[in-house]
């Protein structure tokens, strides 16, 4: 890692405060950040701004879909409505959830394929050129022909030069679409365009196309699917800002990232920690010193020996959960699959990333940060930890179809009495084992004896 070209600067848009950067933006699910209402969101974290797919509310044909028709006023931005989102909060619109998942159709010149909440259908580029002038957010971020998984690294140059082609096309009809809205450079709408995640002679086209004085003055950003693309920016447009899209696995990978010149993230192991029940505890304060062992990305608030735990989940925090709360109540509320439990280590998790960048800031601002990033990796384990429970109920695009026949990802909340089908919950699997031997006909003693109750003298 060679995080030598790490930048500080400030994200800004016309009627929001600034973002200072690097910096993050929270990754919603149809418009809300996960286990987070809107009001919770705004008063108990510093999330500056969110990323929200336009794949989330295409259940329909196009005229069909509501959000379109959301009633607003005139200035005002449909999306940001009918999401409930706060007016100081940054709204970043683009065509697919983060990250994506596989869709069995490739893309074509006209159209992604995107996955939907019935299912896998295509979007056509004109329609996506559309709802950015229906929406109205603060920032939209072209289409691009991009393969995700693991054949994105065996692609031929035919796929690549189609990948070129498609991601020019689209990038044109969006701005034609914006100029049509408002003269360029002068809109509330902000357009960020991507670079191809393949070799730069590969996409040279596409590149010039950028370049071009009349294109280049209504581009606001830069989006990156791959972190090696960076040096594929072209020079002119090298001192706005990046975002980028690629789903870093730790703070380590953050950091390099950072130390390559990206000043927006989105980071996606923030809702998957919280959804495992990890409580993040990295933190990139100075000095860093170092401790008589590694330590632990995050804390498992599964585990039983927090079951007496009056501690907050991290000392000297000062979020709600940590201010409110202590280890023995948020382990308690996982065990009884409470709701509020994953609220309060989303609340928890989302603070210790904010804390987390302004040490990165201000590691940057003292120009330490290389010997800050050394540090931190040898103060702290390579890999989040893994929760010990079972999480919340999965959602639908939480997970890959392995084939046409898969196992239940969610426990059935309701069973019959005498239904004696295994249940594939560990974390129920005592109380499974006594429902399994319950029946309309078993005694009152049977019951006290399997814990169901206690006998009143």
């Amino acid at each position: 890692m060679t995080p030598d070209g790490a930048r500080l600067g400030r994200l800004c848009h016309a009627g929001k405060p600034a973002i200072n950067t690097p910096h993050y933006v929270a990754i919603s699910s149809r418009g809300a950040v996960p286990h987070l209402s809107q009001d919770s969101m705004r008063d108990c974290t510093s999330i500056r701004g969110i990323y929200v797919a336009l794949e989330d509310y295409l259940e329909y044909l196009p005229a069909n879909t509501p959000i379109y028709d959301f009633p607003c006023f005139q200035n005002e931005s449909p999306l940001r409505q009918f999401i409930a989102l706060q007016k100081d909060a940054l709204l970043i619109l683009g065509p697919r959830r983060l990250p994506p998942t596989l869709t069995p159709a490739s893309n074509t010149y006209t159209s992604l394929s995107i996955f939907t909440s019935v299912g896998f259908r295509t979007l056509e580029v004109s329609d996506y050129v559309e709802a950015t002038q229906k929406l109205r957010p603060d920032i939209v971020v072209s289409c691009v022909d991009v393969v995700h998984g693991g054949s994105a690294r065996k692609l031929g140059l035919k796929r690549k030069e189609k990948m070129t082609e498609r991601t020019l096309a689209w990038t044109k009809a969006l701005i034609s679409g914006l100029d049509e809205e408002r003269p360029r450079g002068t809109g509330e709408t902000s357009l960020w365009v991507p670079i191809l995640p393949i070799e730069r002679e590969m996409q040279i086209e596409y590149l010039d196309y950028l370049e071009e004085e009349d294109v280049k003055v209504g581009i606001n950003g830069i989006v990156l699917y791959d972190i090696a693309s960076i040096d594929a920016i072209p020079p002119s447009l090298a001192a706005i800002p990046r975002l980028a899209l690629t789903a870093p696995a730790n703070p380590q990978s953050i950091l390099h990232e950072v130390g390559l010149g990206i000043d927006i993230l989105t980071i996606p192991f923030v809702s998957t920690a919280t959804d495992a029940g990890i409580a993040l505890s990295f933190t990139f304060s100075a000095p860093l010193a170092q401790p008589p062992h590694v330590l632990a990305l995050g804390i498992d608030m599964w585990s039983s020996k927090h079951a007496t735990d009056l501690s907050p989940l991290q000392p000297g925090c000062t979020c709600y959960a940590c201010s409110s709360h202590h280890r023995a109540y948020i382990h308690h509320l996982l065990s009884a699959k409470e709701m509020l439990g994953w609220v309060l280590l989303q609340i928890h998790n989302h603070t210790a990333i904010d804390v987390f960048f302004e040490g990165v800031r201000a590691s940057i601002a003292r120009g330490t940060f290389v010997e800050d990033c050394e540090a931190f990796e040898k103060i702290y384990e390579p890999e989040l930890p893994v929760g010990s429970g079972s999480g919340p109920r999965v959602r639908g695009y939480q997970y890959q179809a392995s084939g046409p026949i898969n196992k239940k990802k969610n426990v059935s909340a309701y069973r019959k009495l005498d239904d004696d089908t295994p249940v594939i919950d560990d974390n129920v699997e005592k109380v499974a084992e006594s429902i399994s031997l319950i029946s309309p006909s078993v005694e009152a003693k049977d019951l006290e004896h399997m814990g169901f109750g206690n006998k009143l003298e």
